[in-house]
């Protein structure tokens, strides 16, 4: 029997399994499917909140934590497994009319570099653009992950520290007695270890059901584009209207996304990529000349305002949960699995874990 169980192996649950192994906790790693193939495998990678003014304090003292350890950590898994998550600060571009004032109150509070730009130096950085906004903000020191390249690092680091890990192996129930749980019930059987952490994103919400308490997270569908384009043809992520556009290293170019109400359906539509594909020519016309490689959905864990939970669960000793960060999943996950294990192990917590708790006020 392991001393934790993690239900869930996307990039929230093989981030908070590492925290744990590399304290000497002996962990399993449970995975209804393959290891972060559904929203960690969907994103765009964006190393910061959409229009982070807009979240709650507690939200961006995650992402702030996490922002100043990703350089270290994408190294590390490198030059672990040999797998690079192509980190890349390119700096973000955020078109949000009447929002100047905010954003910039919100980076005097926070300290993070934020800086108003006209037309001109928005054509000038993004020759591309076509009809560039009258003003933009633009935030240099925001940088970005390939997150398929991230899981697959994550993973393979898993496998090398020695995490037991079990793939197409959905958890199907949790069973508890008297305030504690007991195991996680399988196809297989059960599986119990001392303690179990629920890290399973958009399932989350569903598997907690049973519990006193559950967990308030709903699955949000997002379809996004590939487009194969050349390096250098944008420069910059930018960000319009919820819907960003993400230059890769090899020149290939995500567009996304949309937010969608459907519950657990991942599938794809036309309507969906015909409007992500015109509106990104618009804005750029150059993708007219590029194919589009590739259109998929995932599902993203919303739980209200945006915050996470992270916290021991009210009425169940042992259990723990991880969940529920919505958009964020890859920029809060260093600091969400930095926290699980300051609580689970007793150590001072790196934020005030309060606005994380069950029953803390979402909005």
């Amino acid at each position: 029997m392991s001393d934790v169980l993690i239900v869930g192996g996307g990039v929230i649950g093989m981030l908070t399994a590492r925290e744990l192994h590399m304290a000497g906790a002996e962990v399993t790693l449970l995975e209804r499917g393959e290891l972060a193939r559904e929203s960690s495998w969907a994103g765009g990678g964006i190393l910061s909140p959409l229009y982070p003014w807009r979240y709650p304090d507690s939200v961006t003292r995650l992402a702030s934590w996490s922002q100043q350890t990703y350089a270290e950590l994408c190294v590390d898994l490198y030059e672990n497994t040999g797998i690079d998550p192509e980190y890349l600060p390119n700096g973000l571009l955020i078109e949000a009319p009447g929002e100047r004032s905010r954003a910039l109150h919100w980076s005097a509070m926070h300290r993070h570099m934020l800086l108003p730009v006209n037309t001109d130096r928005i054509a000038e950085m993004e020759p591309e653009r076509k009809r560039p906004p009258e003003e933009a903000i633009w935030m240099p020191g925001i940088a970005q992950v390939r997150n398929p390249r991230l899981a697959r690092a994550l993973a393979q680091d898993a496998v090398q520290r020695g995490v037991h890990i079990r793939t197409q192996t959905p958890a199907l129930n949790l069973e508890t007695r008297n305030n504690r749980i007991l195991g996680v019930t399988t196809a297989a059987g059960r599986l119990s270890a001392t303690t179990v952490v629920l890290c399973a994103g958009a399932w989350t919400g569903e598997l907690s059901q049973i519990l006193p308490t559950s967990a308030d997270i709903r699955p949000v569908r997002g379809q996004m584009l590939l487009f194969k384009g050349k390096p250098d043809t944008i420069h910059h992520m930018m960000l319009e209207e919820n819907r960003y556009i993400i230059p890769r290293k090899d020149g290939r170019i995500l567009f996304g996304s949309t937010l969608e109400e459907v519950g657990f359906d991942k599938s794809t539509t036309s309507t969906a990529r015909t409007a992500l594909e015109q509106l990104a020519i618009r804005r750029f016309p150059v993708l007219k000349g590029f194919s589009v490689e590739q259109h998929w959905a995932g599902l993203r864990p919303a739980a209200p305002a945006g915050i996470p939970y992270i916290a021991r669960h009210p009425q169940i000793d042992n259990l723990f949960i991880n969940a529920g960060h919505y958009r964020n999943g890859v920029v809060l996950g260093p600091a969400s699995a930095r926290l699980l294990g300051d609580l689970l192990l007793d150590r001072k917590p790196i934020v005030d874990p309060a606005p994380y708790t069950m029953d803390a006020v979402r909005g």
